[in-house]
């Protein structure tokens, strides 16, 4: 069993084992719960990866769900073992969103619609500094510092020489026209995203505003591959809190609207053209 090298990821794919494992045995959290005197709660977050869990945990489930394949029960155990590792997030204490940046660090690829900003992964560090300030009002610029030292390191992610992050934007229209920090930053910003969309790995598409309404008007949402699995996830930013989307079921429409968008929006090369258009707005 190939486990990913994030704690993030690890703890989540070991959490759907144990929930496959579960159904399998025809059991509820409730019954499993019971079984091993735990609370229900702490079944459904070791299921959601949301909890850290034990090897010896992931042992006696196994046992409790009658698991004979022991190098199967082995590899589970090393799971666990390895998902207690910090990522390198952790050091910047509590980072909103880490959850997502433990999975952005193991992706294969990103397929993203932004409709209001330009995506995280491709900010220069004036633009990011504008957007983390001027969207949480409250923040302190101690908080700002360190939120926008983690979002450059993520981009160091999307730029890895060996392994580097399959990106693709679309990007609707608005975002080149809303002026974030000051018109210099913004020319900075307009010309660091035409020169990161000529990359091989990164390819950015606008939607203009003449394609009327689409499928992205719900708002923003990006859908995370990953290296060595059938799986994948659809992530929604939201203000308070974040969502995450496993089931194939529930990715299968956002994939579909994905398509929708790419085949509504302009073409790469047209998309470049546009942005460097759009600078002539901000001089």
């Amino acid at each position: 069993m190939a486990a990913n090298g994030s704690p993030t990821i690890r703890r989540r794919r070991l959490g759907a084992e144990l929930r496959r494992l579960r159904r399998a045995a025809g059991m509820t959290a409730q019954q499993v719960a019971g079984r091993l005197l735990v609370s229900q709660s702490k079944i459904s977050l070791l299921e959601t990866g949301r909890r850290a869990i034990n090897p010896r945990d992931v042992r006696d489930v196994c046992e409790l769900y009658e698991v004979t394949d022991q190098s199967f029960v082995a590899a589970l155990m090393r799971m666990a073992s390895e998902s207690g590792r910090q990522g390198w997030w952790v050091a910047y204490g509590d980072v909103p969103y880490s959850v997502f940046v433990g999975m952005e660090t193991e992706a294969a690829s990103i397929h993203s619609y932004e409709p209001l900003v330009i995506p995280g992964l491709l900010q220069t560090p004036a633009y990011a500094a504008a957007v983390i300030r001027e969207t949480n009002p409250h923040i302190t610029a101690e908080e700002v510092a360190t939120r926008l030292e983690v979002r450059l390191r993520r981009q160091h992610r999307a730029h890895h020489p060996a392994r580097s992050l399959r990106l693709w934007v679309v990007l609707d229209e608005s975002v080149l026209h809303r002026a974030v920090g000051t018109a210099e930053t913004m020319r900075e910003q307009l010309e660091h995203l035409h020169l990161l969309s000529a990359q091989p790995h990164v390819t950015t598409q606008v939607l203009a505003h003449g394609a009327g309404a689409h499928p992205g008007v719900s708002g923003q949402f990006s859908i995370l591959t990953f290296p060595d699995s059938d799986g994948g996830a659809v992530y929604l930013e939201r203000f308070t809190s974040d969502l995450y989307l496993e089931k194939p079921a529930d990715r299968r429409p956002y994939q579909f609207m994905y398509d929708h968008l790419q085949a509504q929006a302009l073409g790469p090369e047209q998309s470049r053209e546009f942005i460097h258009d759009a600078l002539r707005i901000h001089t």
